[in-house]
C-alpha cells in the first residue's frame, strides 16, 4: 500500500508540473503573436517591452546602436596631420602609413592645425583590429574616429583593409622628388656667415651688487 500510495502521489507532482510548465509556454505563446520594435537597451523602459517575438528580421530590422560603439574604423583624411601616433600605439600594428614631408606648409585641418605632411598611404587592416580605441585616443585632431558601422562582412579578407589615402602614383613621386631637391639644397647651401656664432660669450655680463648690512636699531 506505501508502495502504491508513493507512486500515485510522484504521478500527481510531476502532472502538477508539467501543467504548470506548459500553461507558462503556452502564455508566452499567445503574447509572441506579433514582432515587437527594435529599440536601443538605453531606451527607458526596454526591461517592460518584454512580449512579442525576440528575433530580428536581419537585414530588414536592425537593433539601434549606441553613439559611443567602437567598431570599423574611420580617418578624415582632410583633417589628418599624419603625425603617426595612432600607428605607434595599435597593439595589433593594423595601421599602415607612409608619410611624405613637405618643405612648406600646404594647408590647415578644420580646427587650424598646420599640415606639413603627405599621406602617401594610410591603411587600416580592420581584420587585424581589436576594437580597443587607442588610436582614436591620441589623435591630436580627433580626425580617427570608430562608427557605428559593425555589418562590414566579406568573403575575401584582404578586402578588409581600407585605404584612406587620396594621393595618386604621379602625385606621390611628384612630392617625393620635392623633397628630395629640398633636402640637397639644405645640405648643399653654406650658412651665412654674418650669423652670430653659438658659441661666442655674451659682451655683456651683469653685476649682481651685495646687499648693504642693516644698521642696528
Amino acid at each position: 500500500m506505501k508502495r502504491k500510495s508513493s507512486y500515485w502521489s510522484a504521478f500527481t507532482h510531476a502532472l502538477q508540473t508539467l501543467t504548470r510548465g506548459l500553461a507558462l509556454t503556452f502564455t508566452h505563446l499567445v503574447k509572441a503573436r506579433k514582432g515587437r520594435n527594435p529599440i536601443s537597451i538605453q531606451e527607458p523602459g526596454y526591461f517592460n517591452k518584454q512580449n512579442g517575438i525576440a528575433t530580428v528580421q536581419y537585414p530588414f530590422e536592425t537593433i539601434p546602436v549606441p553613439d559611443n560603439g567602437r567598431y570599423k574604423l574611420h580617418n578624415e583624411i582632410e583633417d589628418c596631420i599624419v603625425c603617426d601616433k595612432c600607428a605607434k600605439i595599435c597593439p595589433v600594428d593594423c595601421i599602415e602609413i607612409e608619410p611624405i614631408r613637405s618643405a612648406e606648409e600646404f594647408g590647415k585641418t578644420s580646427d587650424g592645425t598646420s599640415k606639413r605632411i603627405y599621406a602617401a598611404k594610410f591603411d587600416i587592416d580592420m581584420a587585424k583590429c581589436c576594437f580597443c580605441g587607442l588610436c582614436t585616443t591620441v589623435c591630436p585632431t580627433e580626425c580617427l574616429t570608430m562608427t557605428k558601422e559593425y555589418d562590414f562582412s566579406v568573403f575575401d579578407i584582404t578586402k578588409h583593409n581600407f585605404g584612406f589615402g587620396d594621393m595618386s602614383l604621379e602625385e606621390i613621386e611628384a612630392r617625393k622628388k620635392e623633397w628630395d631637391q629640398y633636402q640637397a639644397t639644405k645640405t648643399s647651401t653654406p650658412p651665412p656667415s654674418d650669423l652670430p656664432s653659438t658659441s661666442a660669450k655674451p659682451v655683456f655680463k651683469p653685476k649682481i651688487k651685495p646687499p648693504s648690512p642693516s644698521k642696528p636699531e
